[in-house]
C-alpha cells in the first residue's frame, strides 16, 4: 500500500460503474484521485447497465427494488470481476448486502436540488410560473415538498439519465421545468443550465445527495486501505447521520424523507423531515451533537466497524458513533410524533397510484 503501490498482487485494479455519461464522469474523477495518490497503480473501468437504467417507463418509487442502480455492480464485486465500485451515495441502500462496505465517501458536491426551465420560461422561478405549469421530477421527496410550497404547480414523473431528461424538457412541451440534483449538472459541466437553486428552506435534499461512494468487499483490506485515502471526514459524518436517520425510519425512494446537515463549531446539525405524498402532513425537527473529541483514541479491534454501511478508516470512532446516534435519535423523535403513520400512508398511496 505504501509509496504509490496500492497492491503488489494485482496488476490492474478494476473499477465498476454504470454506463451513463454522468456515472462515467463520476467514476473517472474517483480514478483520477486514486492515480494522484497511487501513481504506480493501473486502473481499468468496467461499465455495466443496472435495473434502474433499463426500466425507464416506470417511476422509481413504483419499481419496488431498493438496489435499482447498484445490484448488478455489487454482483460483479461479489464475483471478483471488479475490485471496487463507484456510486452516487444516494443510490445506495442504508443496509448493504453482507460482505460489502463503503470504503470511502468523497468530498461532497452541492447537495441541493436545481430547477431547469424550458427555454420559453427562461427568467422565471417556480414562484412566477403560470398556474398549472407542469414540473418534471422522479422524486417523491421533491414533489411532496414543492406541492405544498407551490400549490399552483402540477408535478409529473420524468425518467431517464440527465441527457434524456434535458432533451425531453427542451424538445417537447410536456414540462415547464424539471428538478434535478445540482451536483449532477455541475459534474456534467452544465452549470449554465441551472436556473434556480432550491435552498433547504424551500426543499430539503435527499440522504447522501451530492456525495460519491466507493464500495468494496469488506474483507479486501488492500483495496479498503487504498480507497480510504479519498475519505472526506466532514462529508462522512454528515452522510452517516443522514443514512442513520433514513434507516431508522425504514425510508427509501418510495416515501418522502428529506434531510439537511451541516458542521459548525465542532457540532453536527441534522434537520430531518417526513411528508405525506401531497406535502400536507409534515414532521420536521433539528438536532445536533458534538463530533470533536479531544481525548486520544487507542487503536483497537473495532476500528473497521461499519456505520450504516460505511467503513471510515482514519475518522475518529467516537465521531462516527456520535453521527450515527444523531441520525437515529432524530428519527426516534419523529417516530414518537407520528412519522410512521405518515410514511405508511404515503407508501400505501404510492403503491396504489
Amino acid at each position: 500500500m505504501e509509496n504509490g503501490n496500492p497492491q503488489e498482487r494485482r496488476n490492474v485494479i478494476r473499477v465498476g460503474t454504470r454506463k451513463s455519461q454522468l456515472a462515467r464522469i463520476q467514476t473517472d474523477s474517483v480514478v483520477e484521485m486514486l492515480k494522484n495518490k497511487f501513481s504506480n497503480a493501473q486502473f481499468e473501468i468496467v461499465a455495466m447497465s443496472t435495473t434502474g437504467d433499463k426500466i425507464l417507463d416506470t417511476a422509481l418509487s413504483k419499481i419496488g427494488e431498493k438496489s435499482l442502480f447498484t445490484k448488478e455492480l455489487e454482483n460483479a464485486l461479489e464475483r471478483n470481476e471488479v475490485d471496487l465500485v463507484v456510486h452516487s451515495l444516494k443510490d445506495l441502500p442504508t443496509t448493504l448486502p453482507p460482505g460489502f462496505t463503503v470504503g470511502a465517501v468523497c468530498k461532497r458536491e452541492s447537495p441541493h436540488d436545481a430547477v431547469v426551465f424550458h427555454p420559453k420560461n427562461a427568467g422565471n422561478t417556480l414562484e412566477t410560473l403560470p398556474q398549472n405549469s407542469t414540473i418534471g421530477t422522479s422524486s417523491l421527496r421533491r414533489a411532496a415538498q414543492l406541492k405544498k410550497r407551490y400549490p399552483h404547480l402540477q408535478f409529473k414523473d420524468i425518467r431517464g439519465n440527465l441527457n434524456t431528461r434535458l432533451k425531453k424538457l427542451d424538445e417537447q412541451n410536456d414540462f415547464s421545468a424539471i428538478i434535478l440534483a445540482a451536483a449532477g449538472l455541475r459534474r456534467m459541466g452544465w452549470e449554465n443550465r441551472i436556473d434556480q437553486i432550491l435552498l433547504p428552506e424551500q426543499c430539503l435534499y435527499a440522504v447522501g445527495q451530492g456525495a460519491l461512494a466507493v464500495e468494496v468487499r469488506a474483507k479486501d483490506q488492500d483495496i479498503l486501505n487504498m480507497v480510504s485515502a479519498l475519505q472526506d471526514p466532514p462529508t462522512v459524518l454528515r452522510c452517516i447521520a443522514e443514512r442513520a436517520f433514513m434507516r431508522r425510519l425504514e425510508g427509501g425512494c418510495s416515501v418522502p424523507v428529506a434531510v439537511c446537515t451541516s458542521i459548525e463549531d465542532s457540532h453536527l446539525y441534522l434537520t430531518g423531515a417526513v411528508y405525506s405524498l401531497d406535502g400536507s402532513d409534515c414532521l420536521k425537527e433539528t438536532m445536533q451533537r458534538s463530533v470533536v473529541f479531544p481525548d486520544k483514541e487507542v487503536d483497537g479491534p473495532n476500528d473497521d466497524s461499519q456505520h450504516v454501511g460505511i467503513t471510515a478508516l482514519g475518522v475518529p470512532r467516537k465521531a462516527l458513533a456520535s453521527a450515527e446516534h444523531l441520525g437515529t435519535e432524530l428519527a426516534e423523535l419523529l417516530l414518537s410524533k407520528g412519522a410512521k403513520e405518515i410514511l405508511t400512508v404515503a407508501r400505501q398511496l404510492n403503491d396504489a397510484r
